[in-house]
């Protein structure tokens, strides 16, 4: 076998390749409508939100901060944990352990909670996972 077409051949490929992998000029992404914060001047819906809403066996969401920035606090049965959380909407999202979460209000019932189920005012994360004010 001869190897000079070999490495010519191998020399052409490599240097094709090289020349569709130049730099160009790359737009950043753009966010999309329902991920970017709310700007008509309006009070984010999580404004009314601050503060300490209860969950069963001692589990708590607590809201602080304001003005579509907050930090979310979650106490589960291993401890509280903070994030931090931005207004969507009638939203407040954030980002837990890799996974895009986000609250919205609701009511007992919408928690899927038998221990909240009678409550009216609540804020759910997720089907079984609720904090109602008392």
């Amino acid at each position: 076998m001869n190897r000079i077409p070999f490495f010519a051949t191998l020399f052409a490929v490599l240097t094709l390749a090289a020349a569709g992998c130049k730099d160009r000029a790359v737009e950043p992404p753009q966010p999309s409508p329902a991920t970017t914060p709310a700007s008509n001047g309006a009070a984010p819906a999580a404004d009314k939100w601050m503060g300490k809403w209860n969950g069963p066996e001692g589990t708590f969401l607590q809201l602080a901060g304001g003005s579509g920035k907050y930090e979310v606090t979650i106490q589960n049965l291993d401890g509280p944990r903070t994030f931090p959380g931005i207004a969507v909407g009638d939203r407040l999202e954030f980002e837990r352990d890799g996974v895009h979460e986000s609250v919205r209000a609701s009511n007992g019932a919408e928690t899927g909670m038998k221990w909240l189920s009678e409550k009216k005012d609540c804020l759910t994360v997720k089907a079984g996972e609720g904090y109602c004010r008392d």
